[in-house]
């Protein structure tokens, strides 16, 4: 069973959903019981950083999180996969939960192109740097659904796959059992499906 952790942050729907039609069962739950009960876990999030992480921390599930994480396979997923690291830079600076070593940036002061748009929105080809078996059904090049104005730096120990944007944006990161994308992949379609499926075998 995948717990899908609700702690007030984005549409869990397309999520459960996509899980659904891959016939893995998911619950969206903030119950610690269900958490510890789950054979692994999804952290999603849509919005900022700070407000995400008081959220979390409001509910009390961050000392459960950091101790299931140790056990069982996360996934965070776009804001989600940013509130692994250890801090962000968005509106101020923020902790983080620290799994993976790095921080959160903004996007557009370093972008080498300055006619594109920040937030990145849209498809984008990924770039596999290390293999894993999270990519086991994708190859080199398929293309995934971003929606993002801020991004992983100082990361390159934990990455996995990156996207070019006038600059390589993290797209994929690991620390051990814990793993983040900063795209979607329950909105990148069948490419998406099939890193689902492969994060439901680990």
């Amino acid at each position: 069973m995948i717990a899908i952790i609700d702690y007030g942050v984005g549409n869990l729907f397309s999520l459960k959903s996509s899980l659904a039609h891959l016939g893995q069962e998911a619950v969206v739950t903030a119950d610690p019981a269900v958490i510890r009960a789950a054979d692994r876990l999804i952290l999603p999030g849509v919005g900022a950083f700070g407000d995400a992480m008081a959220k979390l921390t409001a509910t009390g599930l961050v000392p459960v999180i950091q101790e299931e994480a140790q056990k069982k396979p996360l996934l965070g997923i776009c804001l989600g996969m940013q509130l692994l690291f250890e801090k962000s830079y968005e509106y101020g600076e923020h902790a983080g939960l620290g799994f993976v070593k790095g921080e959160v940036c903004p996007l557009e002061p370093d972008l080498a192109d300055k006619t594109l748009k920040v937030p990145q929105i849209g498809w984008n080809a990924l770039h596999i740097l290390k293999d894993d078996p999270l990519f086991r059904y994708i190859r080199e090049g398929e293309y995934v659904y971003y929606v993002h104005s801020y991004y992983g730096k100082h990361c390159v120990e934990s990455t996995l796959a990156v996207s070019d944007y006038s600059l390589p944006v993290t797209g994929v990161v690991r620390a051990g059992k814990v793993y983040g994308t900063q795209f979607h992949p329950e909105k990148s379609g069948d490419t998406g499906l099939r890193i689902l499926k492969a994060f439901s075998e680990l």
